[in-house]
């Protein structure tokens, strides 16, 4: 049964440029916050978008030459991307230069009219383009913008202006109980009680794009009262979902949605927002990052390297109220040490000697602390703590799991201890990494759901789980984004070693006179099994690679890297037995550890590559003699 509705909204983006790692995690951290309230069964609303009315966005389509519609429609895809391959589970994602939006501002500015709270000036000031807004001299650091660090325009133009300072006491009382955390609450009060409010600025003559100030087309719409308003245009069901419980800002967004905001709704008579979150900065070497300062990581190019799982989880372990550093080599760091090591490593130990002893039903680890920990820090929107809480639980089972060794009692009891405590943490898990929880729910045969939290685990048939994080090489080539000549040099390596492995096996050079043989001693050496390839998946930093899960009979499951992208479609690999050398060393391979390889037939310039396979159907582990 759904019980209350719960309307969450991040900032909407300006599409001058392509996204960057900050806006990946304003939209992660709303998507979590999104999932926990679903998974409380509430009614859910979760908005998202982008903001196409900029007029910095006509100057950017001039320096690229093209329309101005044909430039935001190209970097709204971008954003739109973003978000399905960070898997943000968005209600709608919305578009300002949509024709219910511009009607939605023009209804809401002409309710402002109705209240005499917009009038007619001259206004003179400075103006920073890449906020799109005025600044007082106080305002500005050093003569430049505080965000942008570029020397604001001297711009005097005709405008209709907002009566702000008219809600400058509703908004005193109003901001303590709204903005969160208290520290950007009193930023905000400081500011008002030094200087007061001005009325401010609200329209734009002469802009070339945008919305229609109502009934006077000589004047567009100020954006910021435009993007403002997607919150309430955005909703389907406006009476059902309107007032949102939780908008999701970064702060230097502040101002606009604390203070303006609040007092554009109060004098268009709807009702006020619950929350505002004000999250910290991702900075890069202690600099925020911005697309106007050029010090971006685009996600885009990490959400092809690595799994969403990742990305979403290195982002989610950042400090939601202060300013975090992040990089690529802290995203390997916690993919490495934390979702491999701890959590794969657990669900892959567990997931096997459950699958080969079994489990039996005794009294279960105690997780309510953990439970109502995880909950009271949703509910402060503390979900960097909340993480860290399940990871401390994490812990606990891996610590108990080495205590008592059920692989060598053979203890069924703490096994299911073991693995109803893994069946709490991916349900908890599960607003920040979906896909890897929903993986885990189907290894140990349980639903991602409140009554499977608050249910014992039930007995079932468990089977080994797949490897969920392969370990990544920290190398500067992995970190750096190899240049493309290296890696193609690096990958006909590669290819080289998995098609035409017999050459390669033995580790001194041949002799002049016998620089084809090899002796029957050093033959015997190699082992050559059979398989059978469980899963098949593009290797995430090469283009000709797959990475292979096999099993070899007898427990034996490995990970291999082979260059097969080119000659084969995974769904003609999965399934497939093949030949494979089982006693090579390990070896690192583009960043993933590759546990043997699989013996292929190539032609002289390599353009045709096929897999031996037995012609009968041999038992997998079989040997090659």
């Amino acid at each position: 049964m759904i019980n209350d509705k719960f309307y969450v909204t991040t900032a909407i983006d300006y599409v001058n440029a392509k996204p960057h790692v900050g806006h990946a995690f304003e939209k992660t951290l709303a998507d979590a916050v999104a999932r926990y309230h679903r998974l409380k069964k509430e009614d859910v609303f979760f908005l998202t978008g982008v903001d196409e009315n900029a007029q910095k966005n006509v100057e950017a389509a001039e320096k690229a030459g093209i329309s101005v519609k044909e430039f935001i429609d190209k970097n709204s895809a971008h954003f739109l991307e973003l978000c399905n391959k960070l898997n943000i589970s968005y209600s709608d994602f919305i578009r300002t230069t949509a024709k219910n939006h511009e009607k939605v501002v023009q209804d809401f500015l002409r309710k402002l009219i109705k209240s005499k709270d917009i009038y007619k000036d001259t206004y003179e000031g400075s103006y920073c383009l890449g906020c799109e807004t005025y600044y007082t001299e106080k305002d500005l650091i050093e003569g430049r913008c505080p965000e942008h660090k570029t020397k604001p325009e001297k711009r005097t133009e005709e405008a209709y202006f907002f009566k702000l300072s008219k809600y400058e006491n509703k908004l005193l009382k109003i901001i303590p109980k709204y903005v969160i955390p208290k520290s950007k609450a009193n930023e905000i009060i400081k500011r008002i009680k030094e200087d007061g409010l001005n009325n401010i600025c609200i329209s734009r003559k002469g802009a070339k794009w945008g919305i229609n100030f109502p009934d006077d087309k000589n004047f567009k719409v100020w954006v910021w009262v435009d993007a403002l308003i997607n919150y309430i245009s955005g909703l389907k069901d406006k009476n059902k979902y309107w007032p949102a419980q939780l908008h999701i800002i970064g702060k230097g967004i502040n101002w606009f949605h604390s203070v303006i905001w609040p007092a554009l709704l109060m004098s268009a008579k709807e009702k006020l927002p619950k929350n505002l979150l004000v999250h910290g900065y991702i900075n890069i070497g202690g600099e925020k990052m911005s697309k106007s300062l050029g010090n971006i990581v685009d996600p885009l190019l990490l959400l092809n390297k690595y799994e969403a799982d990742t990305v979403r989880y290195s982002l989610l372990k950042c400090s939601v109220f202060d300013d975090t550093e992040y990089s690529e080599e802290i995203l390997i760091d916690r993919h490495n040490h934390e979702l491999a090591n701890k959590l794969g490593n657990l669900i892959s130990r567990v997931s096997a000697l459950a699958e080969q002893y079994g489990l039996e039903r005794t009294k279960i680890l105690d997780s309510s602390s953990l439970i109502k920990n995880v909950d009271a820090h949703f509910e402060k929107l503390e979900t960097d703590k909340a993480l860290n809480n399940i990871f401390s639980f994490i812990d606990e089972l891996n610590e108990l799991i080495q205590h008592k060794k059920p692989w060598e009692n053979k203890d069924k009891k703490v096994l299911y201890q073991l693995a109803n405590g893994i069946k709490d943490i991916a349900i908890l898990l599960s607003p920040f990494i979906p896909s890897t929880s929903d993986k885990i729910s189907k290894t140990f045969n349980f639903d991602i759901s409140l009554k499977s939290l608050k249910t014992p685990l039930k007995i079932s048939k468990i089977k080994k789980s797949e490897i969920l994080f392969r370990k990544v090489d920290k190398s500067p080539e992995t970190i750096d984004n190899m240049p493309k000549q290296k890696a193609q040099k690096n990958e006909v390596k590669v290819k080289h070693q998995e098609t035409k492995q017999i050459s390669t096996i033995a580790p001194e050079k041949p002799t002049k006179e016998n620089k084809d043989k090899i002796s029957y001693e050093d033959f015997t050496k190699v082992q050559l099994k059979i398989g059978k390839i469980l899963s098949v998946k593009n290797h995430p930093n090469a283009d000709k690679l797959y990475v292979l899960d096999i099993d070899l009979g007898n427990e034996d499951k490995r990970t291999i890297v082979a260059g097969l992208r080119n000659h084969y479609q995974p769904e003609h690999l999965k399934g497939k037995k093949a030949v494979f050398v089982a006693n090579l060393a390990p070896v690192n391979l583009r960043g993933i550890e590759s546990e043997g390889m699989i013996l292929a037939a190539v032609n002289e310039d390599d353009s045709h590559v096929t897999i031996l396979t037995p012609d009968k159907d041999i038992p997998e582990g079989s040997k090659i003699r």
